[in-house]
């Protein structure tokens, strides 16, 4: 009697687990919370430290995604960040133009979020993907229409532990720094829970997140004497004028007359407190800009309310006025104003503001907006550096949107400039979050340069701050007010103005190379693929 044995089918091998479900949902909520830490890490706010967790966040979405997904997750975190950012432009036009600047600059930092994705599964990918911010906040403050600076991460550092680094590298070190150290947090947790799961940490990991987060911040500590603000050369009394505007929003020019007067006023006030002895007089004064937005060439009404005003205070004062040539673009210029002399010297700004000081694709823009015929007649860029020679006292010129380009600012500073002067006309955004944004560039740019920085602003905040950063006196908002201080004057140069561009350059090659060794990567595995 035989037996038949029947084989058994072995169990089939489990199926693999399927994606979680949802998953998608969850990084992209990420990536949009990573956003909005990263706005929060912005003044008014002094919670300069949530720029850490919000890149952190951020590498969490990225890590290991595809690069079109990197691509959306990358947009979604602009979206995020820049949307409440730059809320203030549309203050007083709607929310389109708003809206679609937010868009266009959030695009950059989609593209940042694709070679993040890309990078992320190399050795040492934080070093990279901080690279790559550089990259990406280099392009959009260049492209297009010669690019927008608001929003660099550096600007949200004024009151943080990695200021000091803006002497050494500028504002891209800054940037590079706080993107490292977040991406290196993210890091840390990731072979935290790779211990925990397998209880075997690859050394490489480890090492690449201690030396993510600590080498930015002994950095910061190293570089902490950079910060001088010793007098030089000396010192010089500055005085600041906010003489404020009749009425918030862009109509407030329809009142060009009433702004002037405001601003010659509170120059004649003080005049009266320096002879009563309340108040030191100043060497040199300084008007916001838009302060006479009568052209004093061709108005002599406001001829004779600056020179008089001038002549009561007795020493030089710069002045921001709008020049309207018969023929040719308007121009935005700063008018060195002696009290024997008059106008003696002038600075026309060079970076000016488009679709706010110039209309590009003018007949394009109206389709969205019918402010754009509010600007009738464009503004022309300027071609020299603006420093001016008041009262033995080099004064380096930046107005207003310039102070967030690299290049104006170290420009003055290279052709001489002792201290900076940013005036400001603010007046347009009402009490939004800009002046305070644009405040804490200044702050930046004292500490990147090893200059006091002068903000005399219209309607408010105007400031005093120190070479390193500190503000040692601010106005209120739309108040008219007078600040005099005595300030350090400074010749020498910072690592950061002798190297200029050169940081930057530096930092975004990392950025570059990380994508390069990435395709290289994957065409050699693709070809290792195909011949077996």
């Amino acid at each position: 009697m035989s037996t038949t044995i029947t084989p058994v089918a072995a169990p089939p091998d489990p199926a693999p687990a399927a994606p979680r479900r949802g998953m998608w949902l969850v990084r992209t909520l990420a990536a949009a919370v990573s956003g909005l830490l990263l706005y929060a890490s912005f003044p008014p706010r002094p919670l300069w430290w949530l720029a850490l967790p919000g890149f952190a966040l951020l590498g969490w979405a990225l890590h290991g995604r595809r690069l079109r997904a990197g691509f959306g997750l990358g947009l979604v975190a602009g979206l995020g960040f820049l949307l409440p950012l730059l809320s203030w432009t549309g203050e007083e036009v709607g929310p389109v133009p708003w809206i679609a600047l937010t868009i266009a600059e959030a695009v950059f930092v989609g593209f940042v979020g694709m070679g993040v994705a890309g990078t992320s599964k190399l050795p040492a990918w934080p070093v990279w993907a901080a690279g790559l911010w550089v990259v990406g906040e280099g392009a959009r403050a260049r492209f297009p229409f010669e690019g927008f600076s608001w929003g660099k991460i550096a600007f949200g550092q004024a009151d943080g532990v990695f200021l000091s680094l803006a002497s050494l590298g500028g504002t891209p070190l800054v940037g590079f720094a706080v993107a490292l150290c977040g991406f290196g947090l993210f890091e840390a947790v990731r072979q935290v829970l790779t211990y925990r799961r397998t209880k075997k940490v690859p050394r490489a990991g480890l090492v690449t997140a201690a030396l993510a987060v600590l080498v930015p911040l002994l950095a910061s500590l190293a570089t902490r004497p950079l910060l001088d603000d010793s007098a030089e050369d000396g010192t010089a009394t500055a005085a600041l004028i906010q003489g404020n505007v009749p009425r918030l929003g862009l109509d407030f020019n329809d009142q060009r007359r009433a702004v002037l007067d405001n601003h010659a006023r509170r120059t004649e006030q003080l005049a009266d407190e320096v002879a009563a002895g309340k108040k030191p007089k100043p060497d040199f004064v300084v008007w916001p800009e838009n302060s006479s937005d009568l052209d004093p060439y061709r108005n002599y009404d406001a001829r004779d309310v600056i020179d008089k005003a001038v002549k009561k205070i007795g020493v030089p004062v710069a002045i921001g006025a709008v020049l309207t040539p018969d023929k040719g673009p308007l121009r935005n210029t700063l008018i060195q104003w002696d009290p024997q002399r008059g106008p003696v010297d002038t600075y026309d700004k060079r970076h000016i503001q488009p679709f706010g000081e110039y209309m590009p694709m003018r007949d394009f823009a109206r389709i969205f907006s019918k402010d754009v015929d509010r600007v009738r007649r464009d503004f022309g860029p300027g071609k020299k550096v603006g420093v001016f020679d008041m009262a033995g006292t080099k004064v380096g010129l930046v107005t207003c949107y310039e102070a967030a380009f690299d290049d104006a600012v170290r420009d003055t500073v290279v052709h001489g400039g002792q201290v900076i002067a940013v005036p400001s006309n603010n007046a347009t955004f009402g009490r939004s979050e800009m002046t305070y944004q644009q405040l804490a560039m200044s702050r930046v740019r004292a500490a990147e340069h090893g200059r006091a920085v002068l903000v005399p602003v219209t309607s408010g905040v105007s400031a005093v701050i120190q070479p390193d950063g500190k503000v040692v006196q601010q106005t209120g908002m739309f108040v008219p007010d007078a600040l005099v201080a005595k300030v350090p004057l400074r010749s020498s140069l910072t690592p950061a103005t002798r190297m200029g561009i050169g940081p930057e350059i530096f930092l975004g090659l990392l950025g570059a190379a990380g994508v390069v060794w990435a395709v290289t990567r994957r065409v050699r595995a693709r070809r290792s693929a195909q011949g077996s």
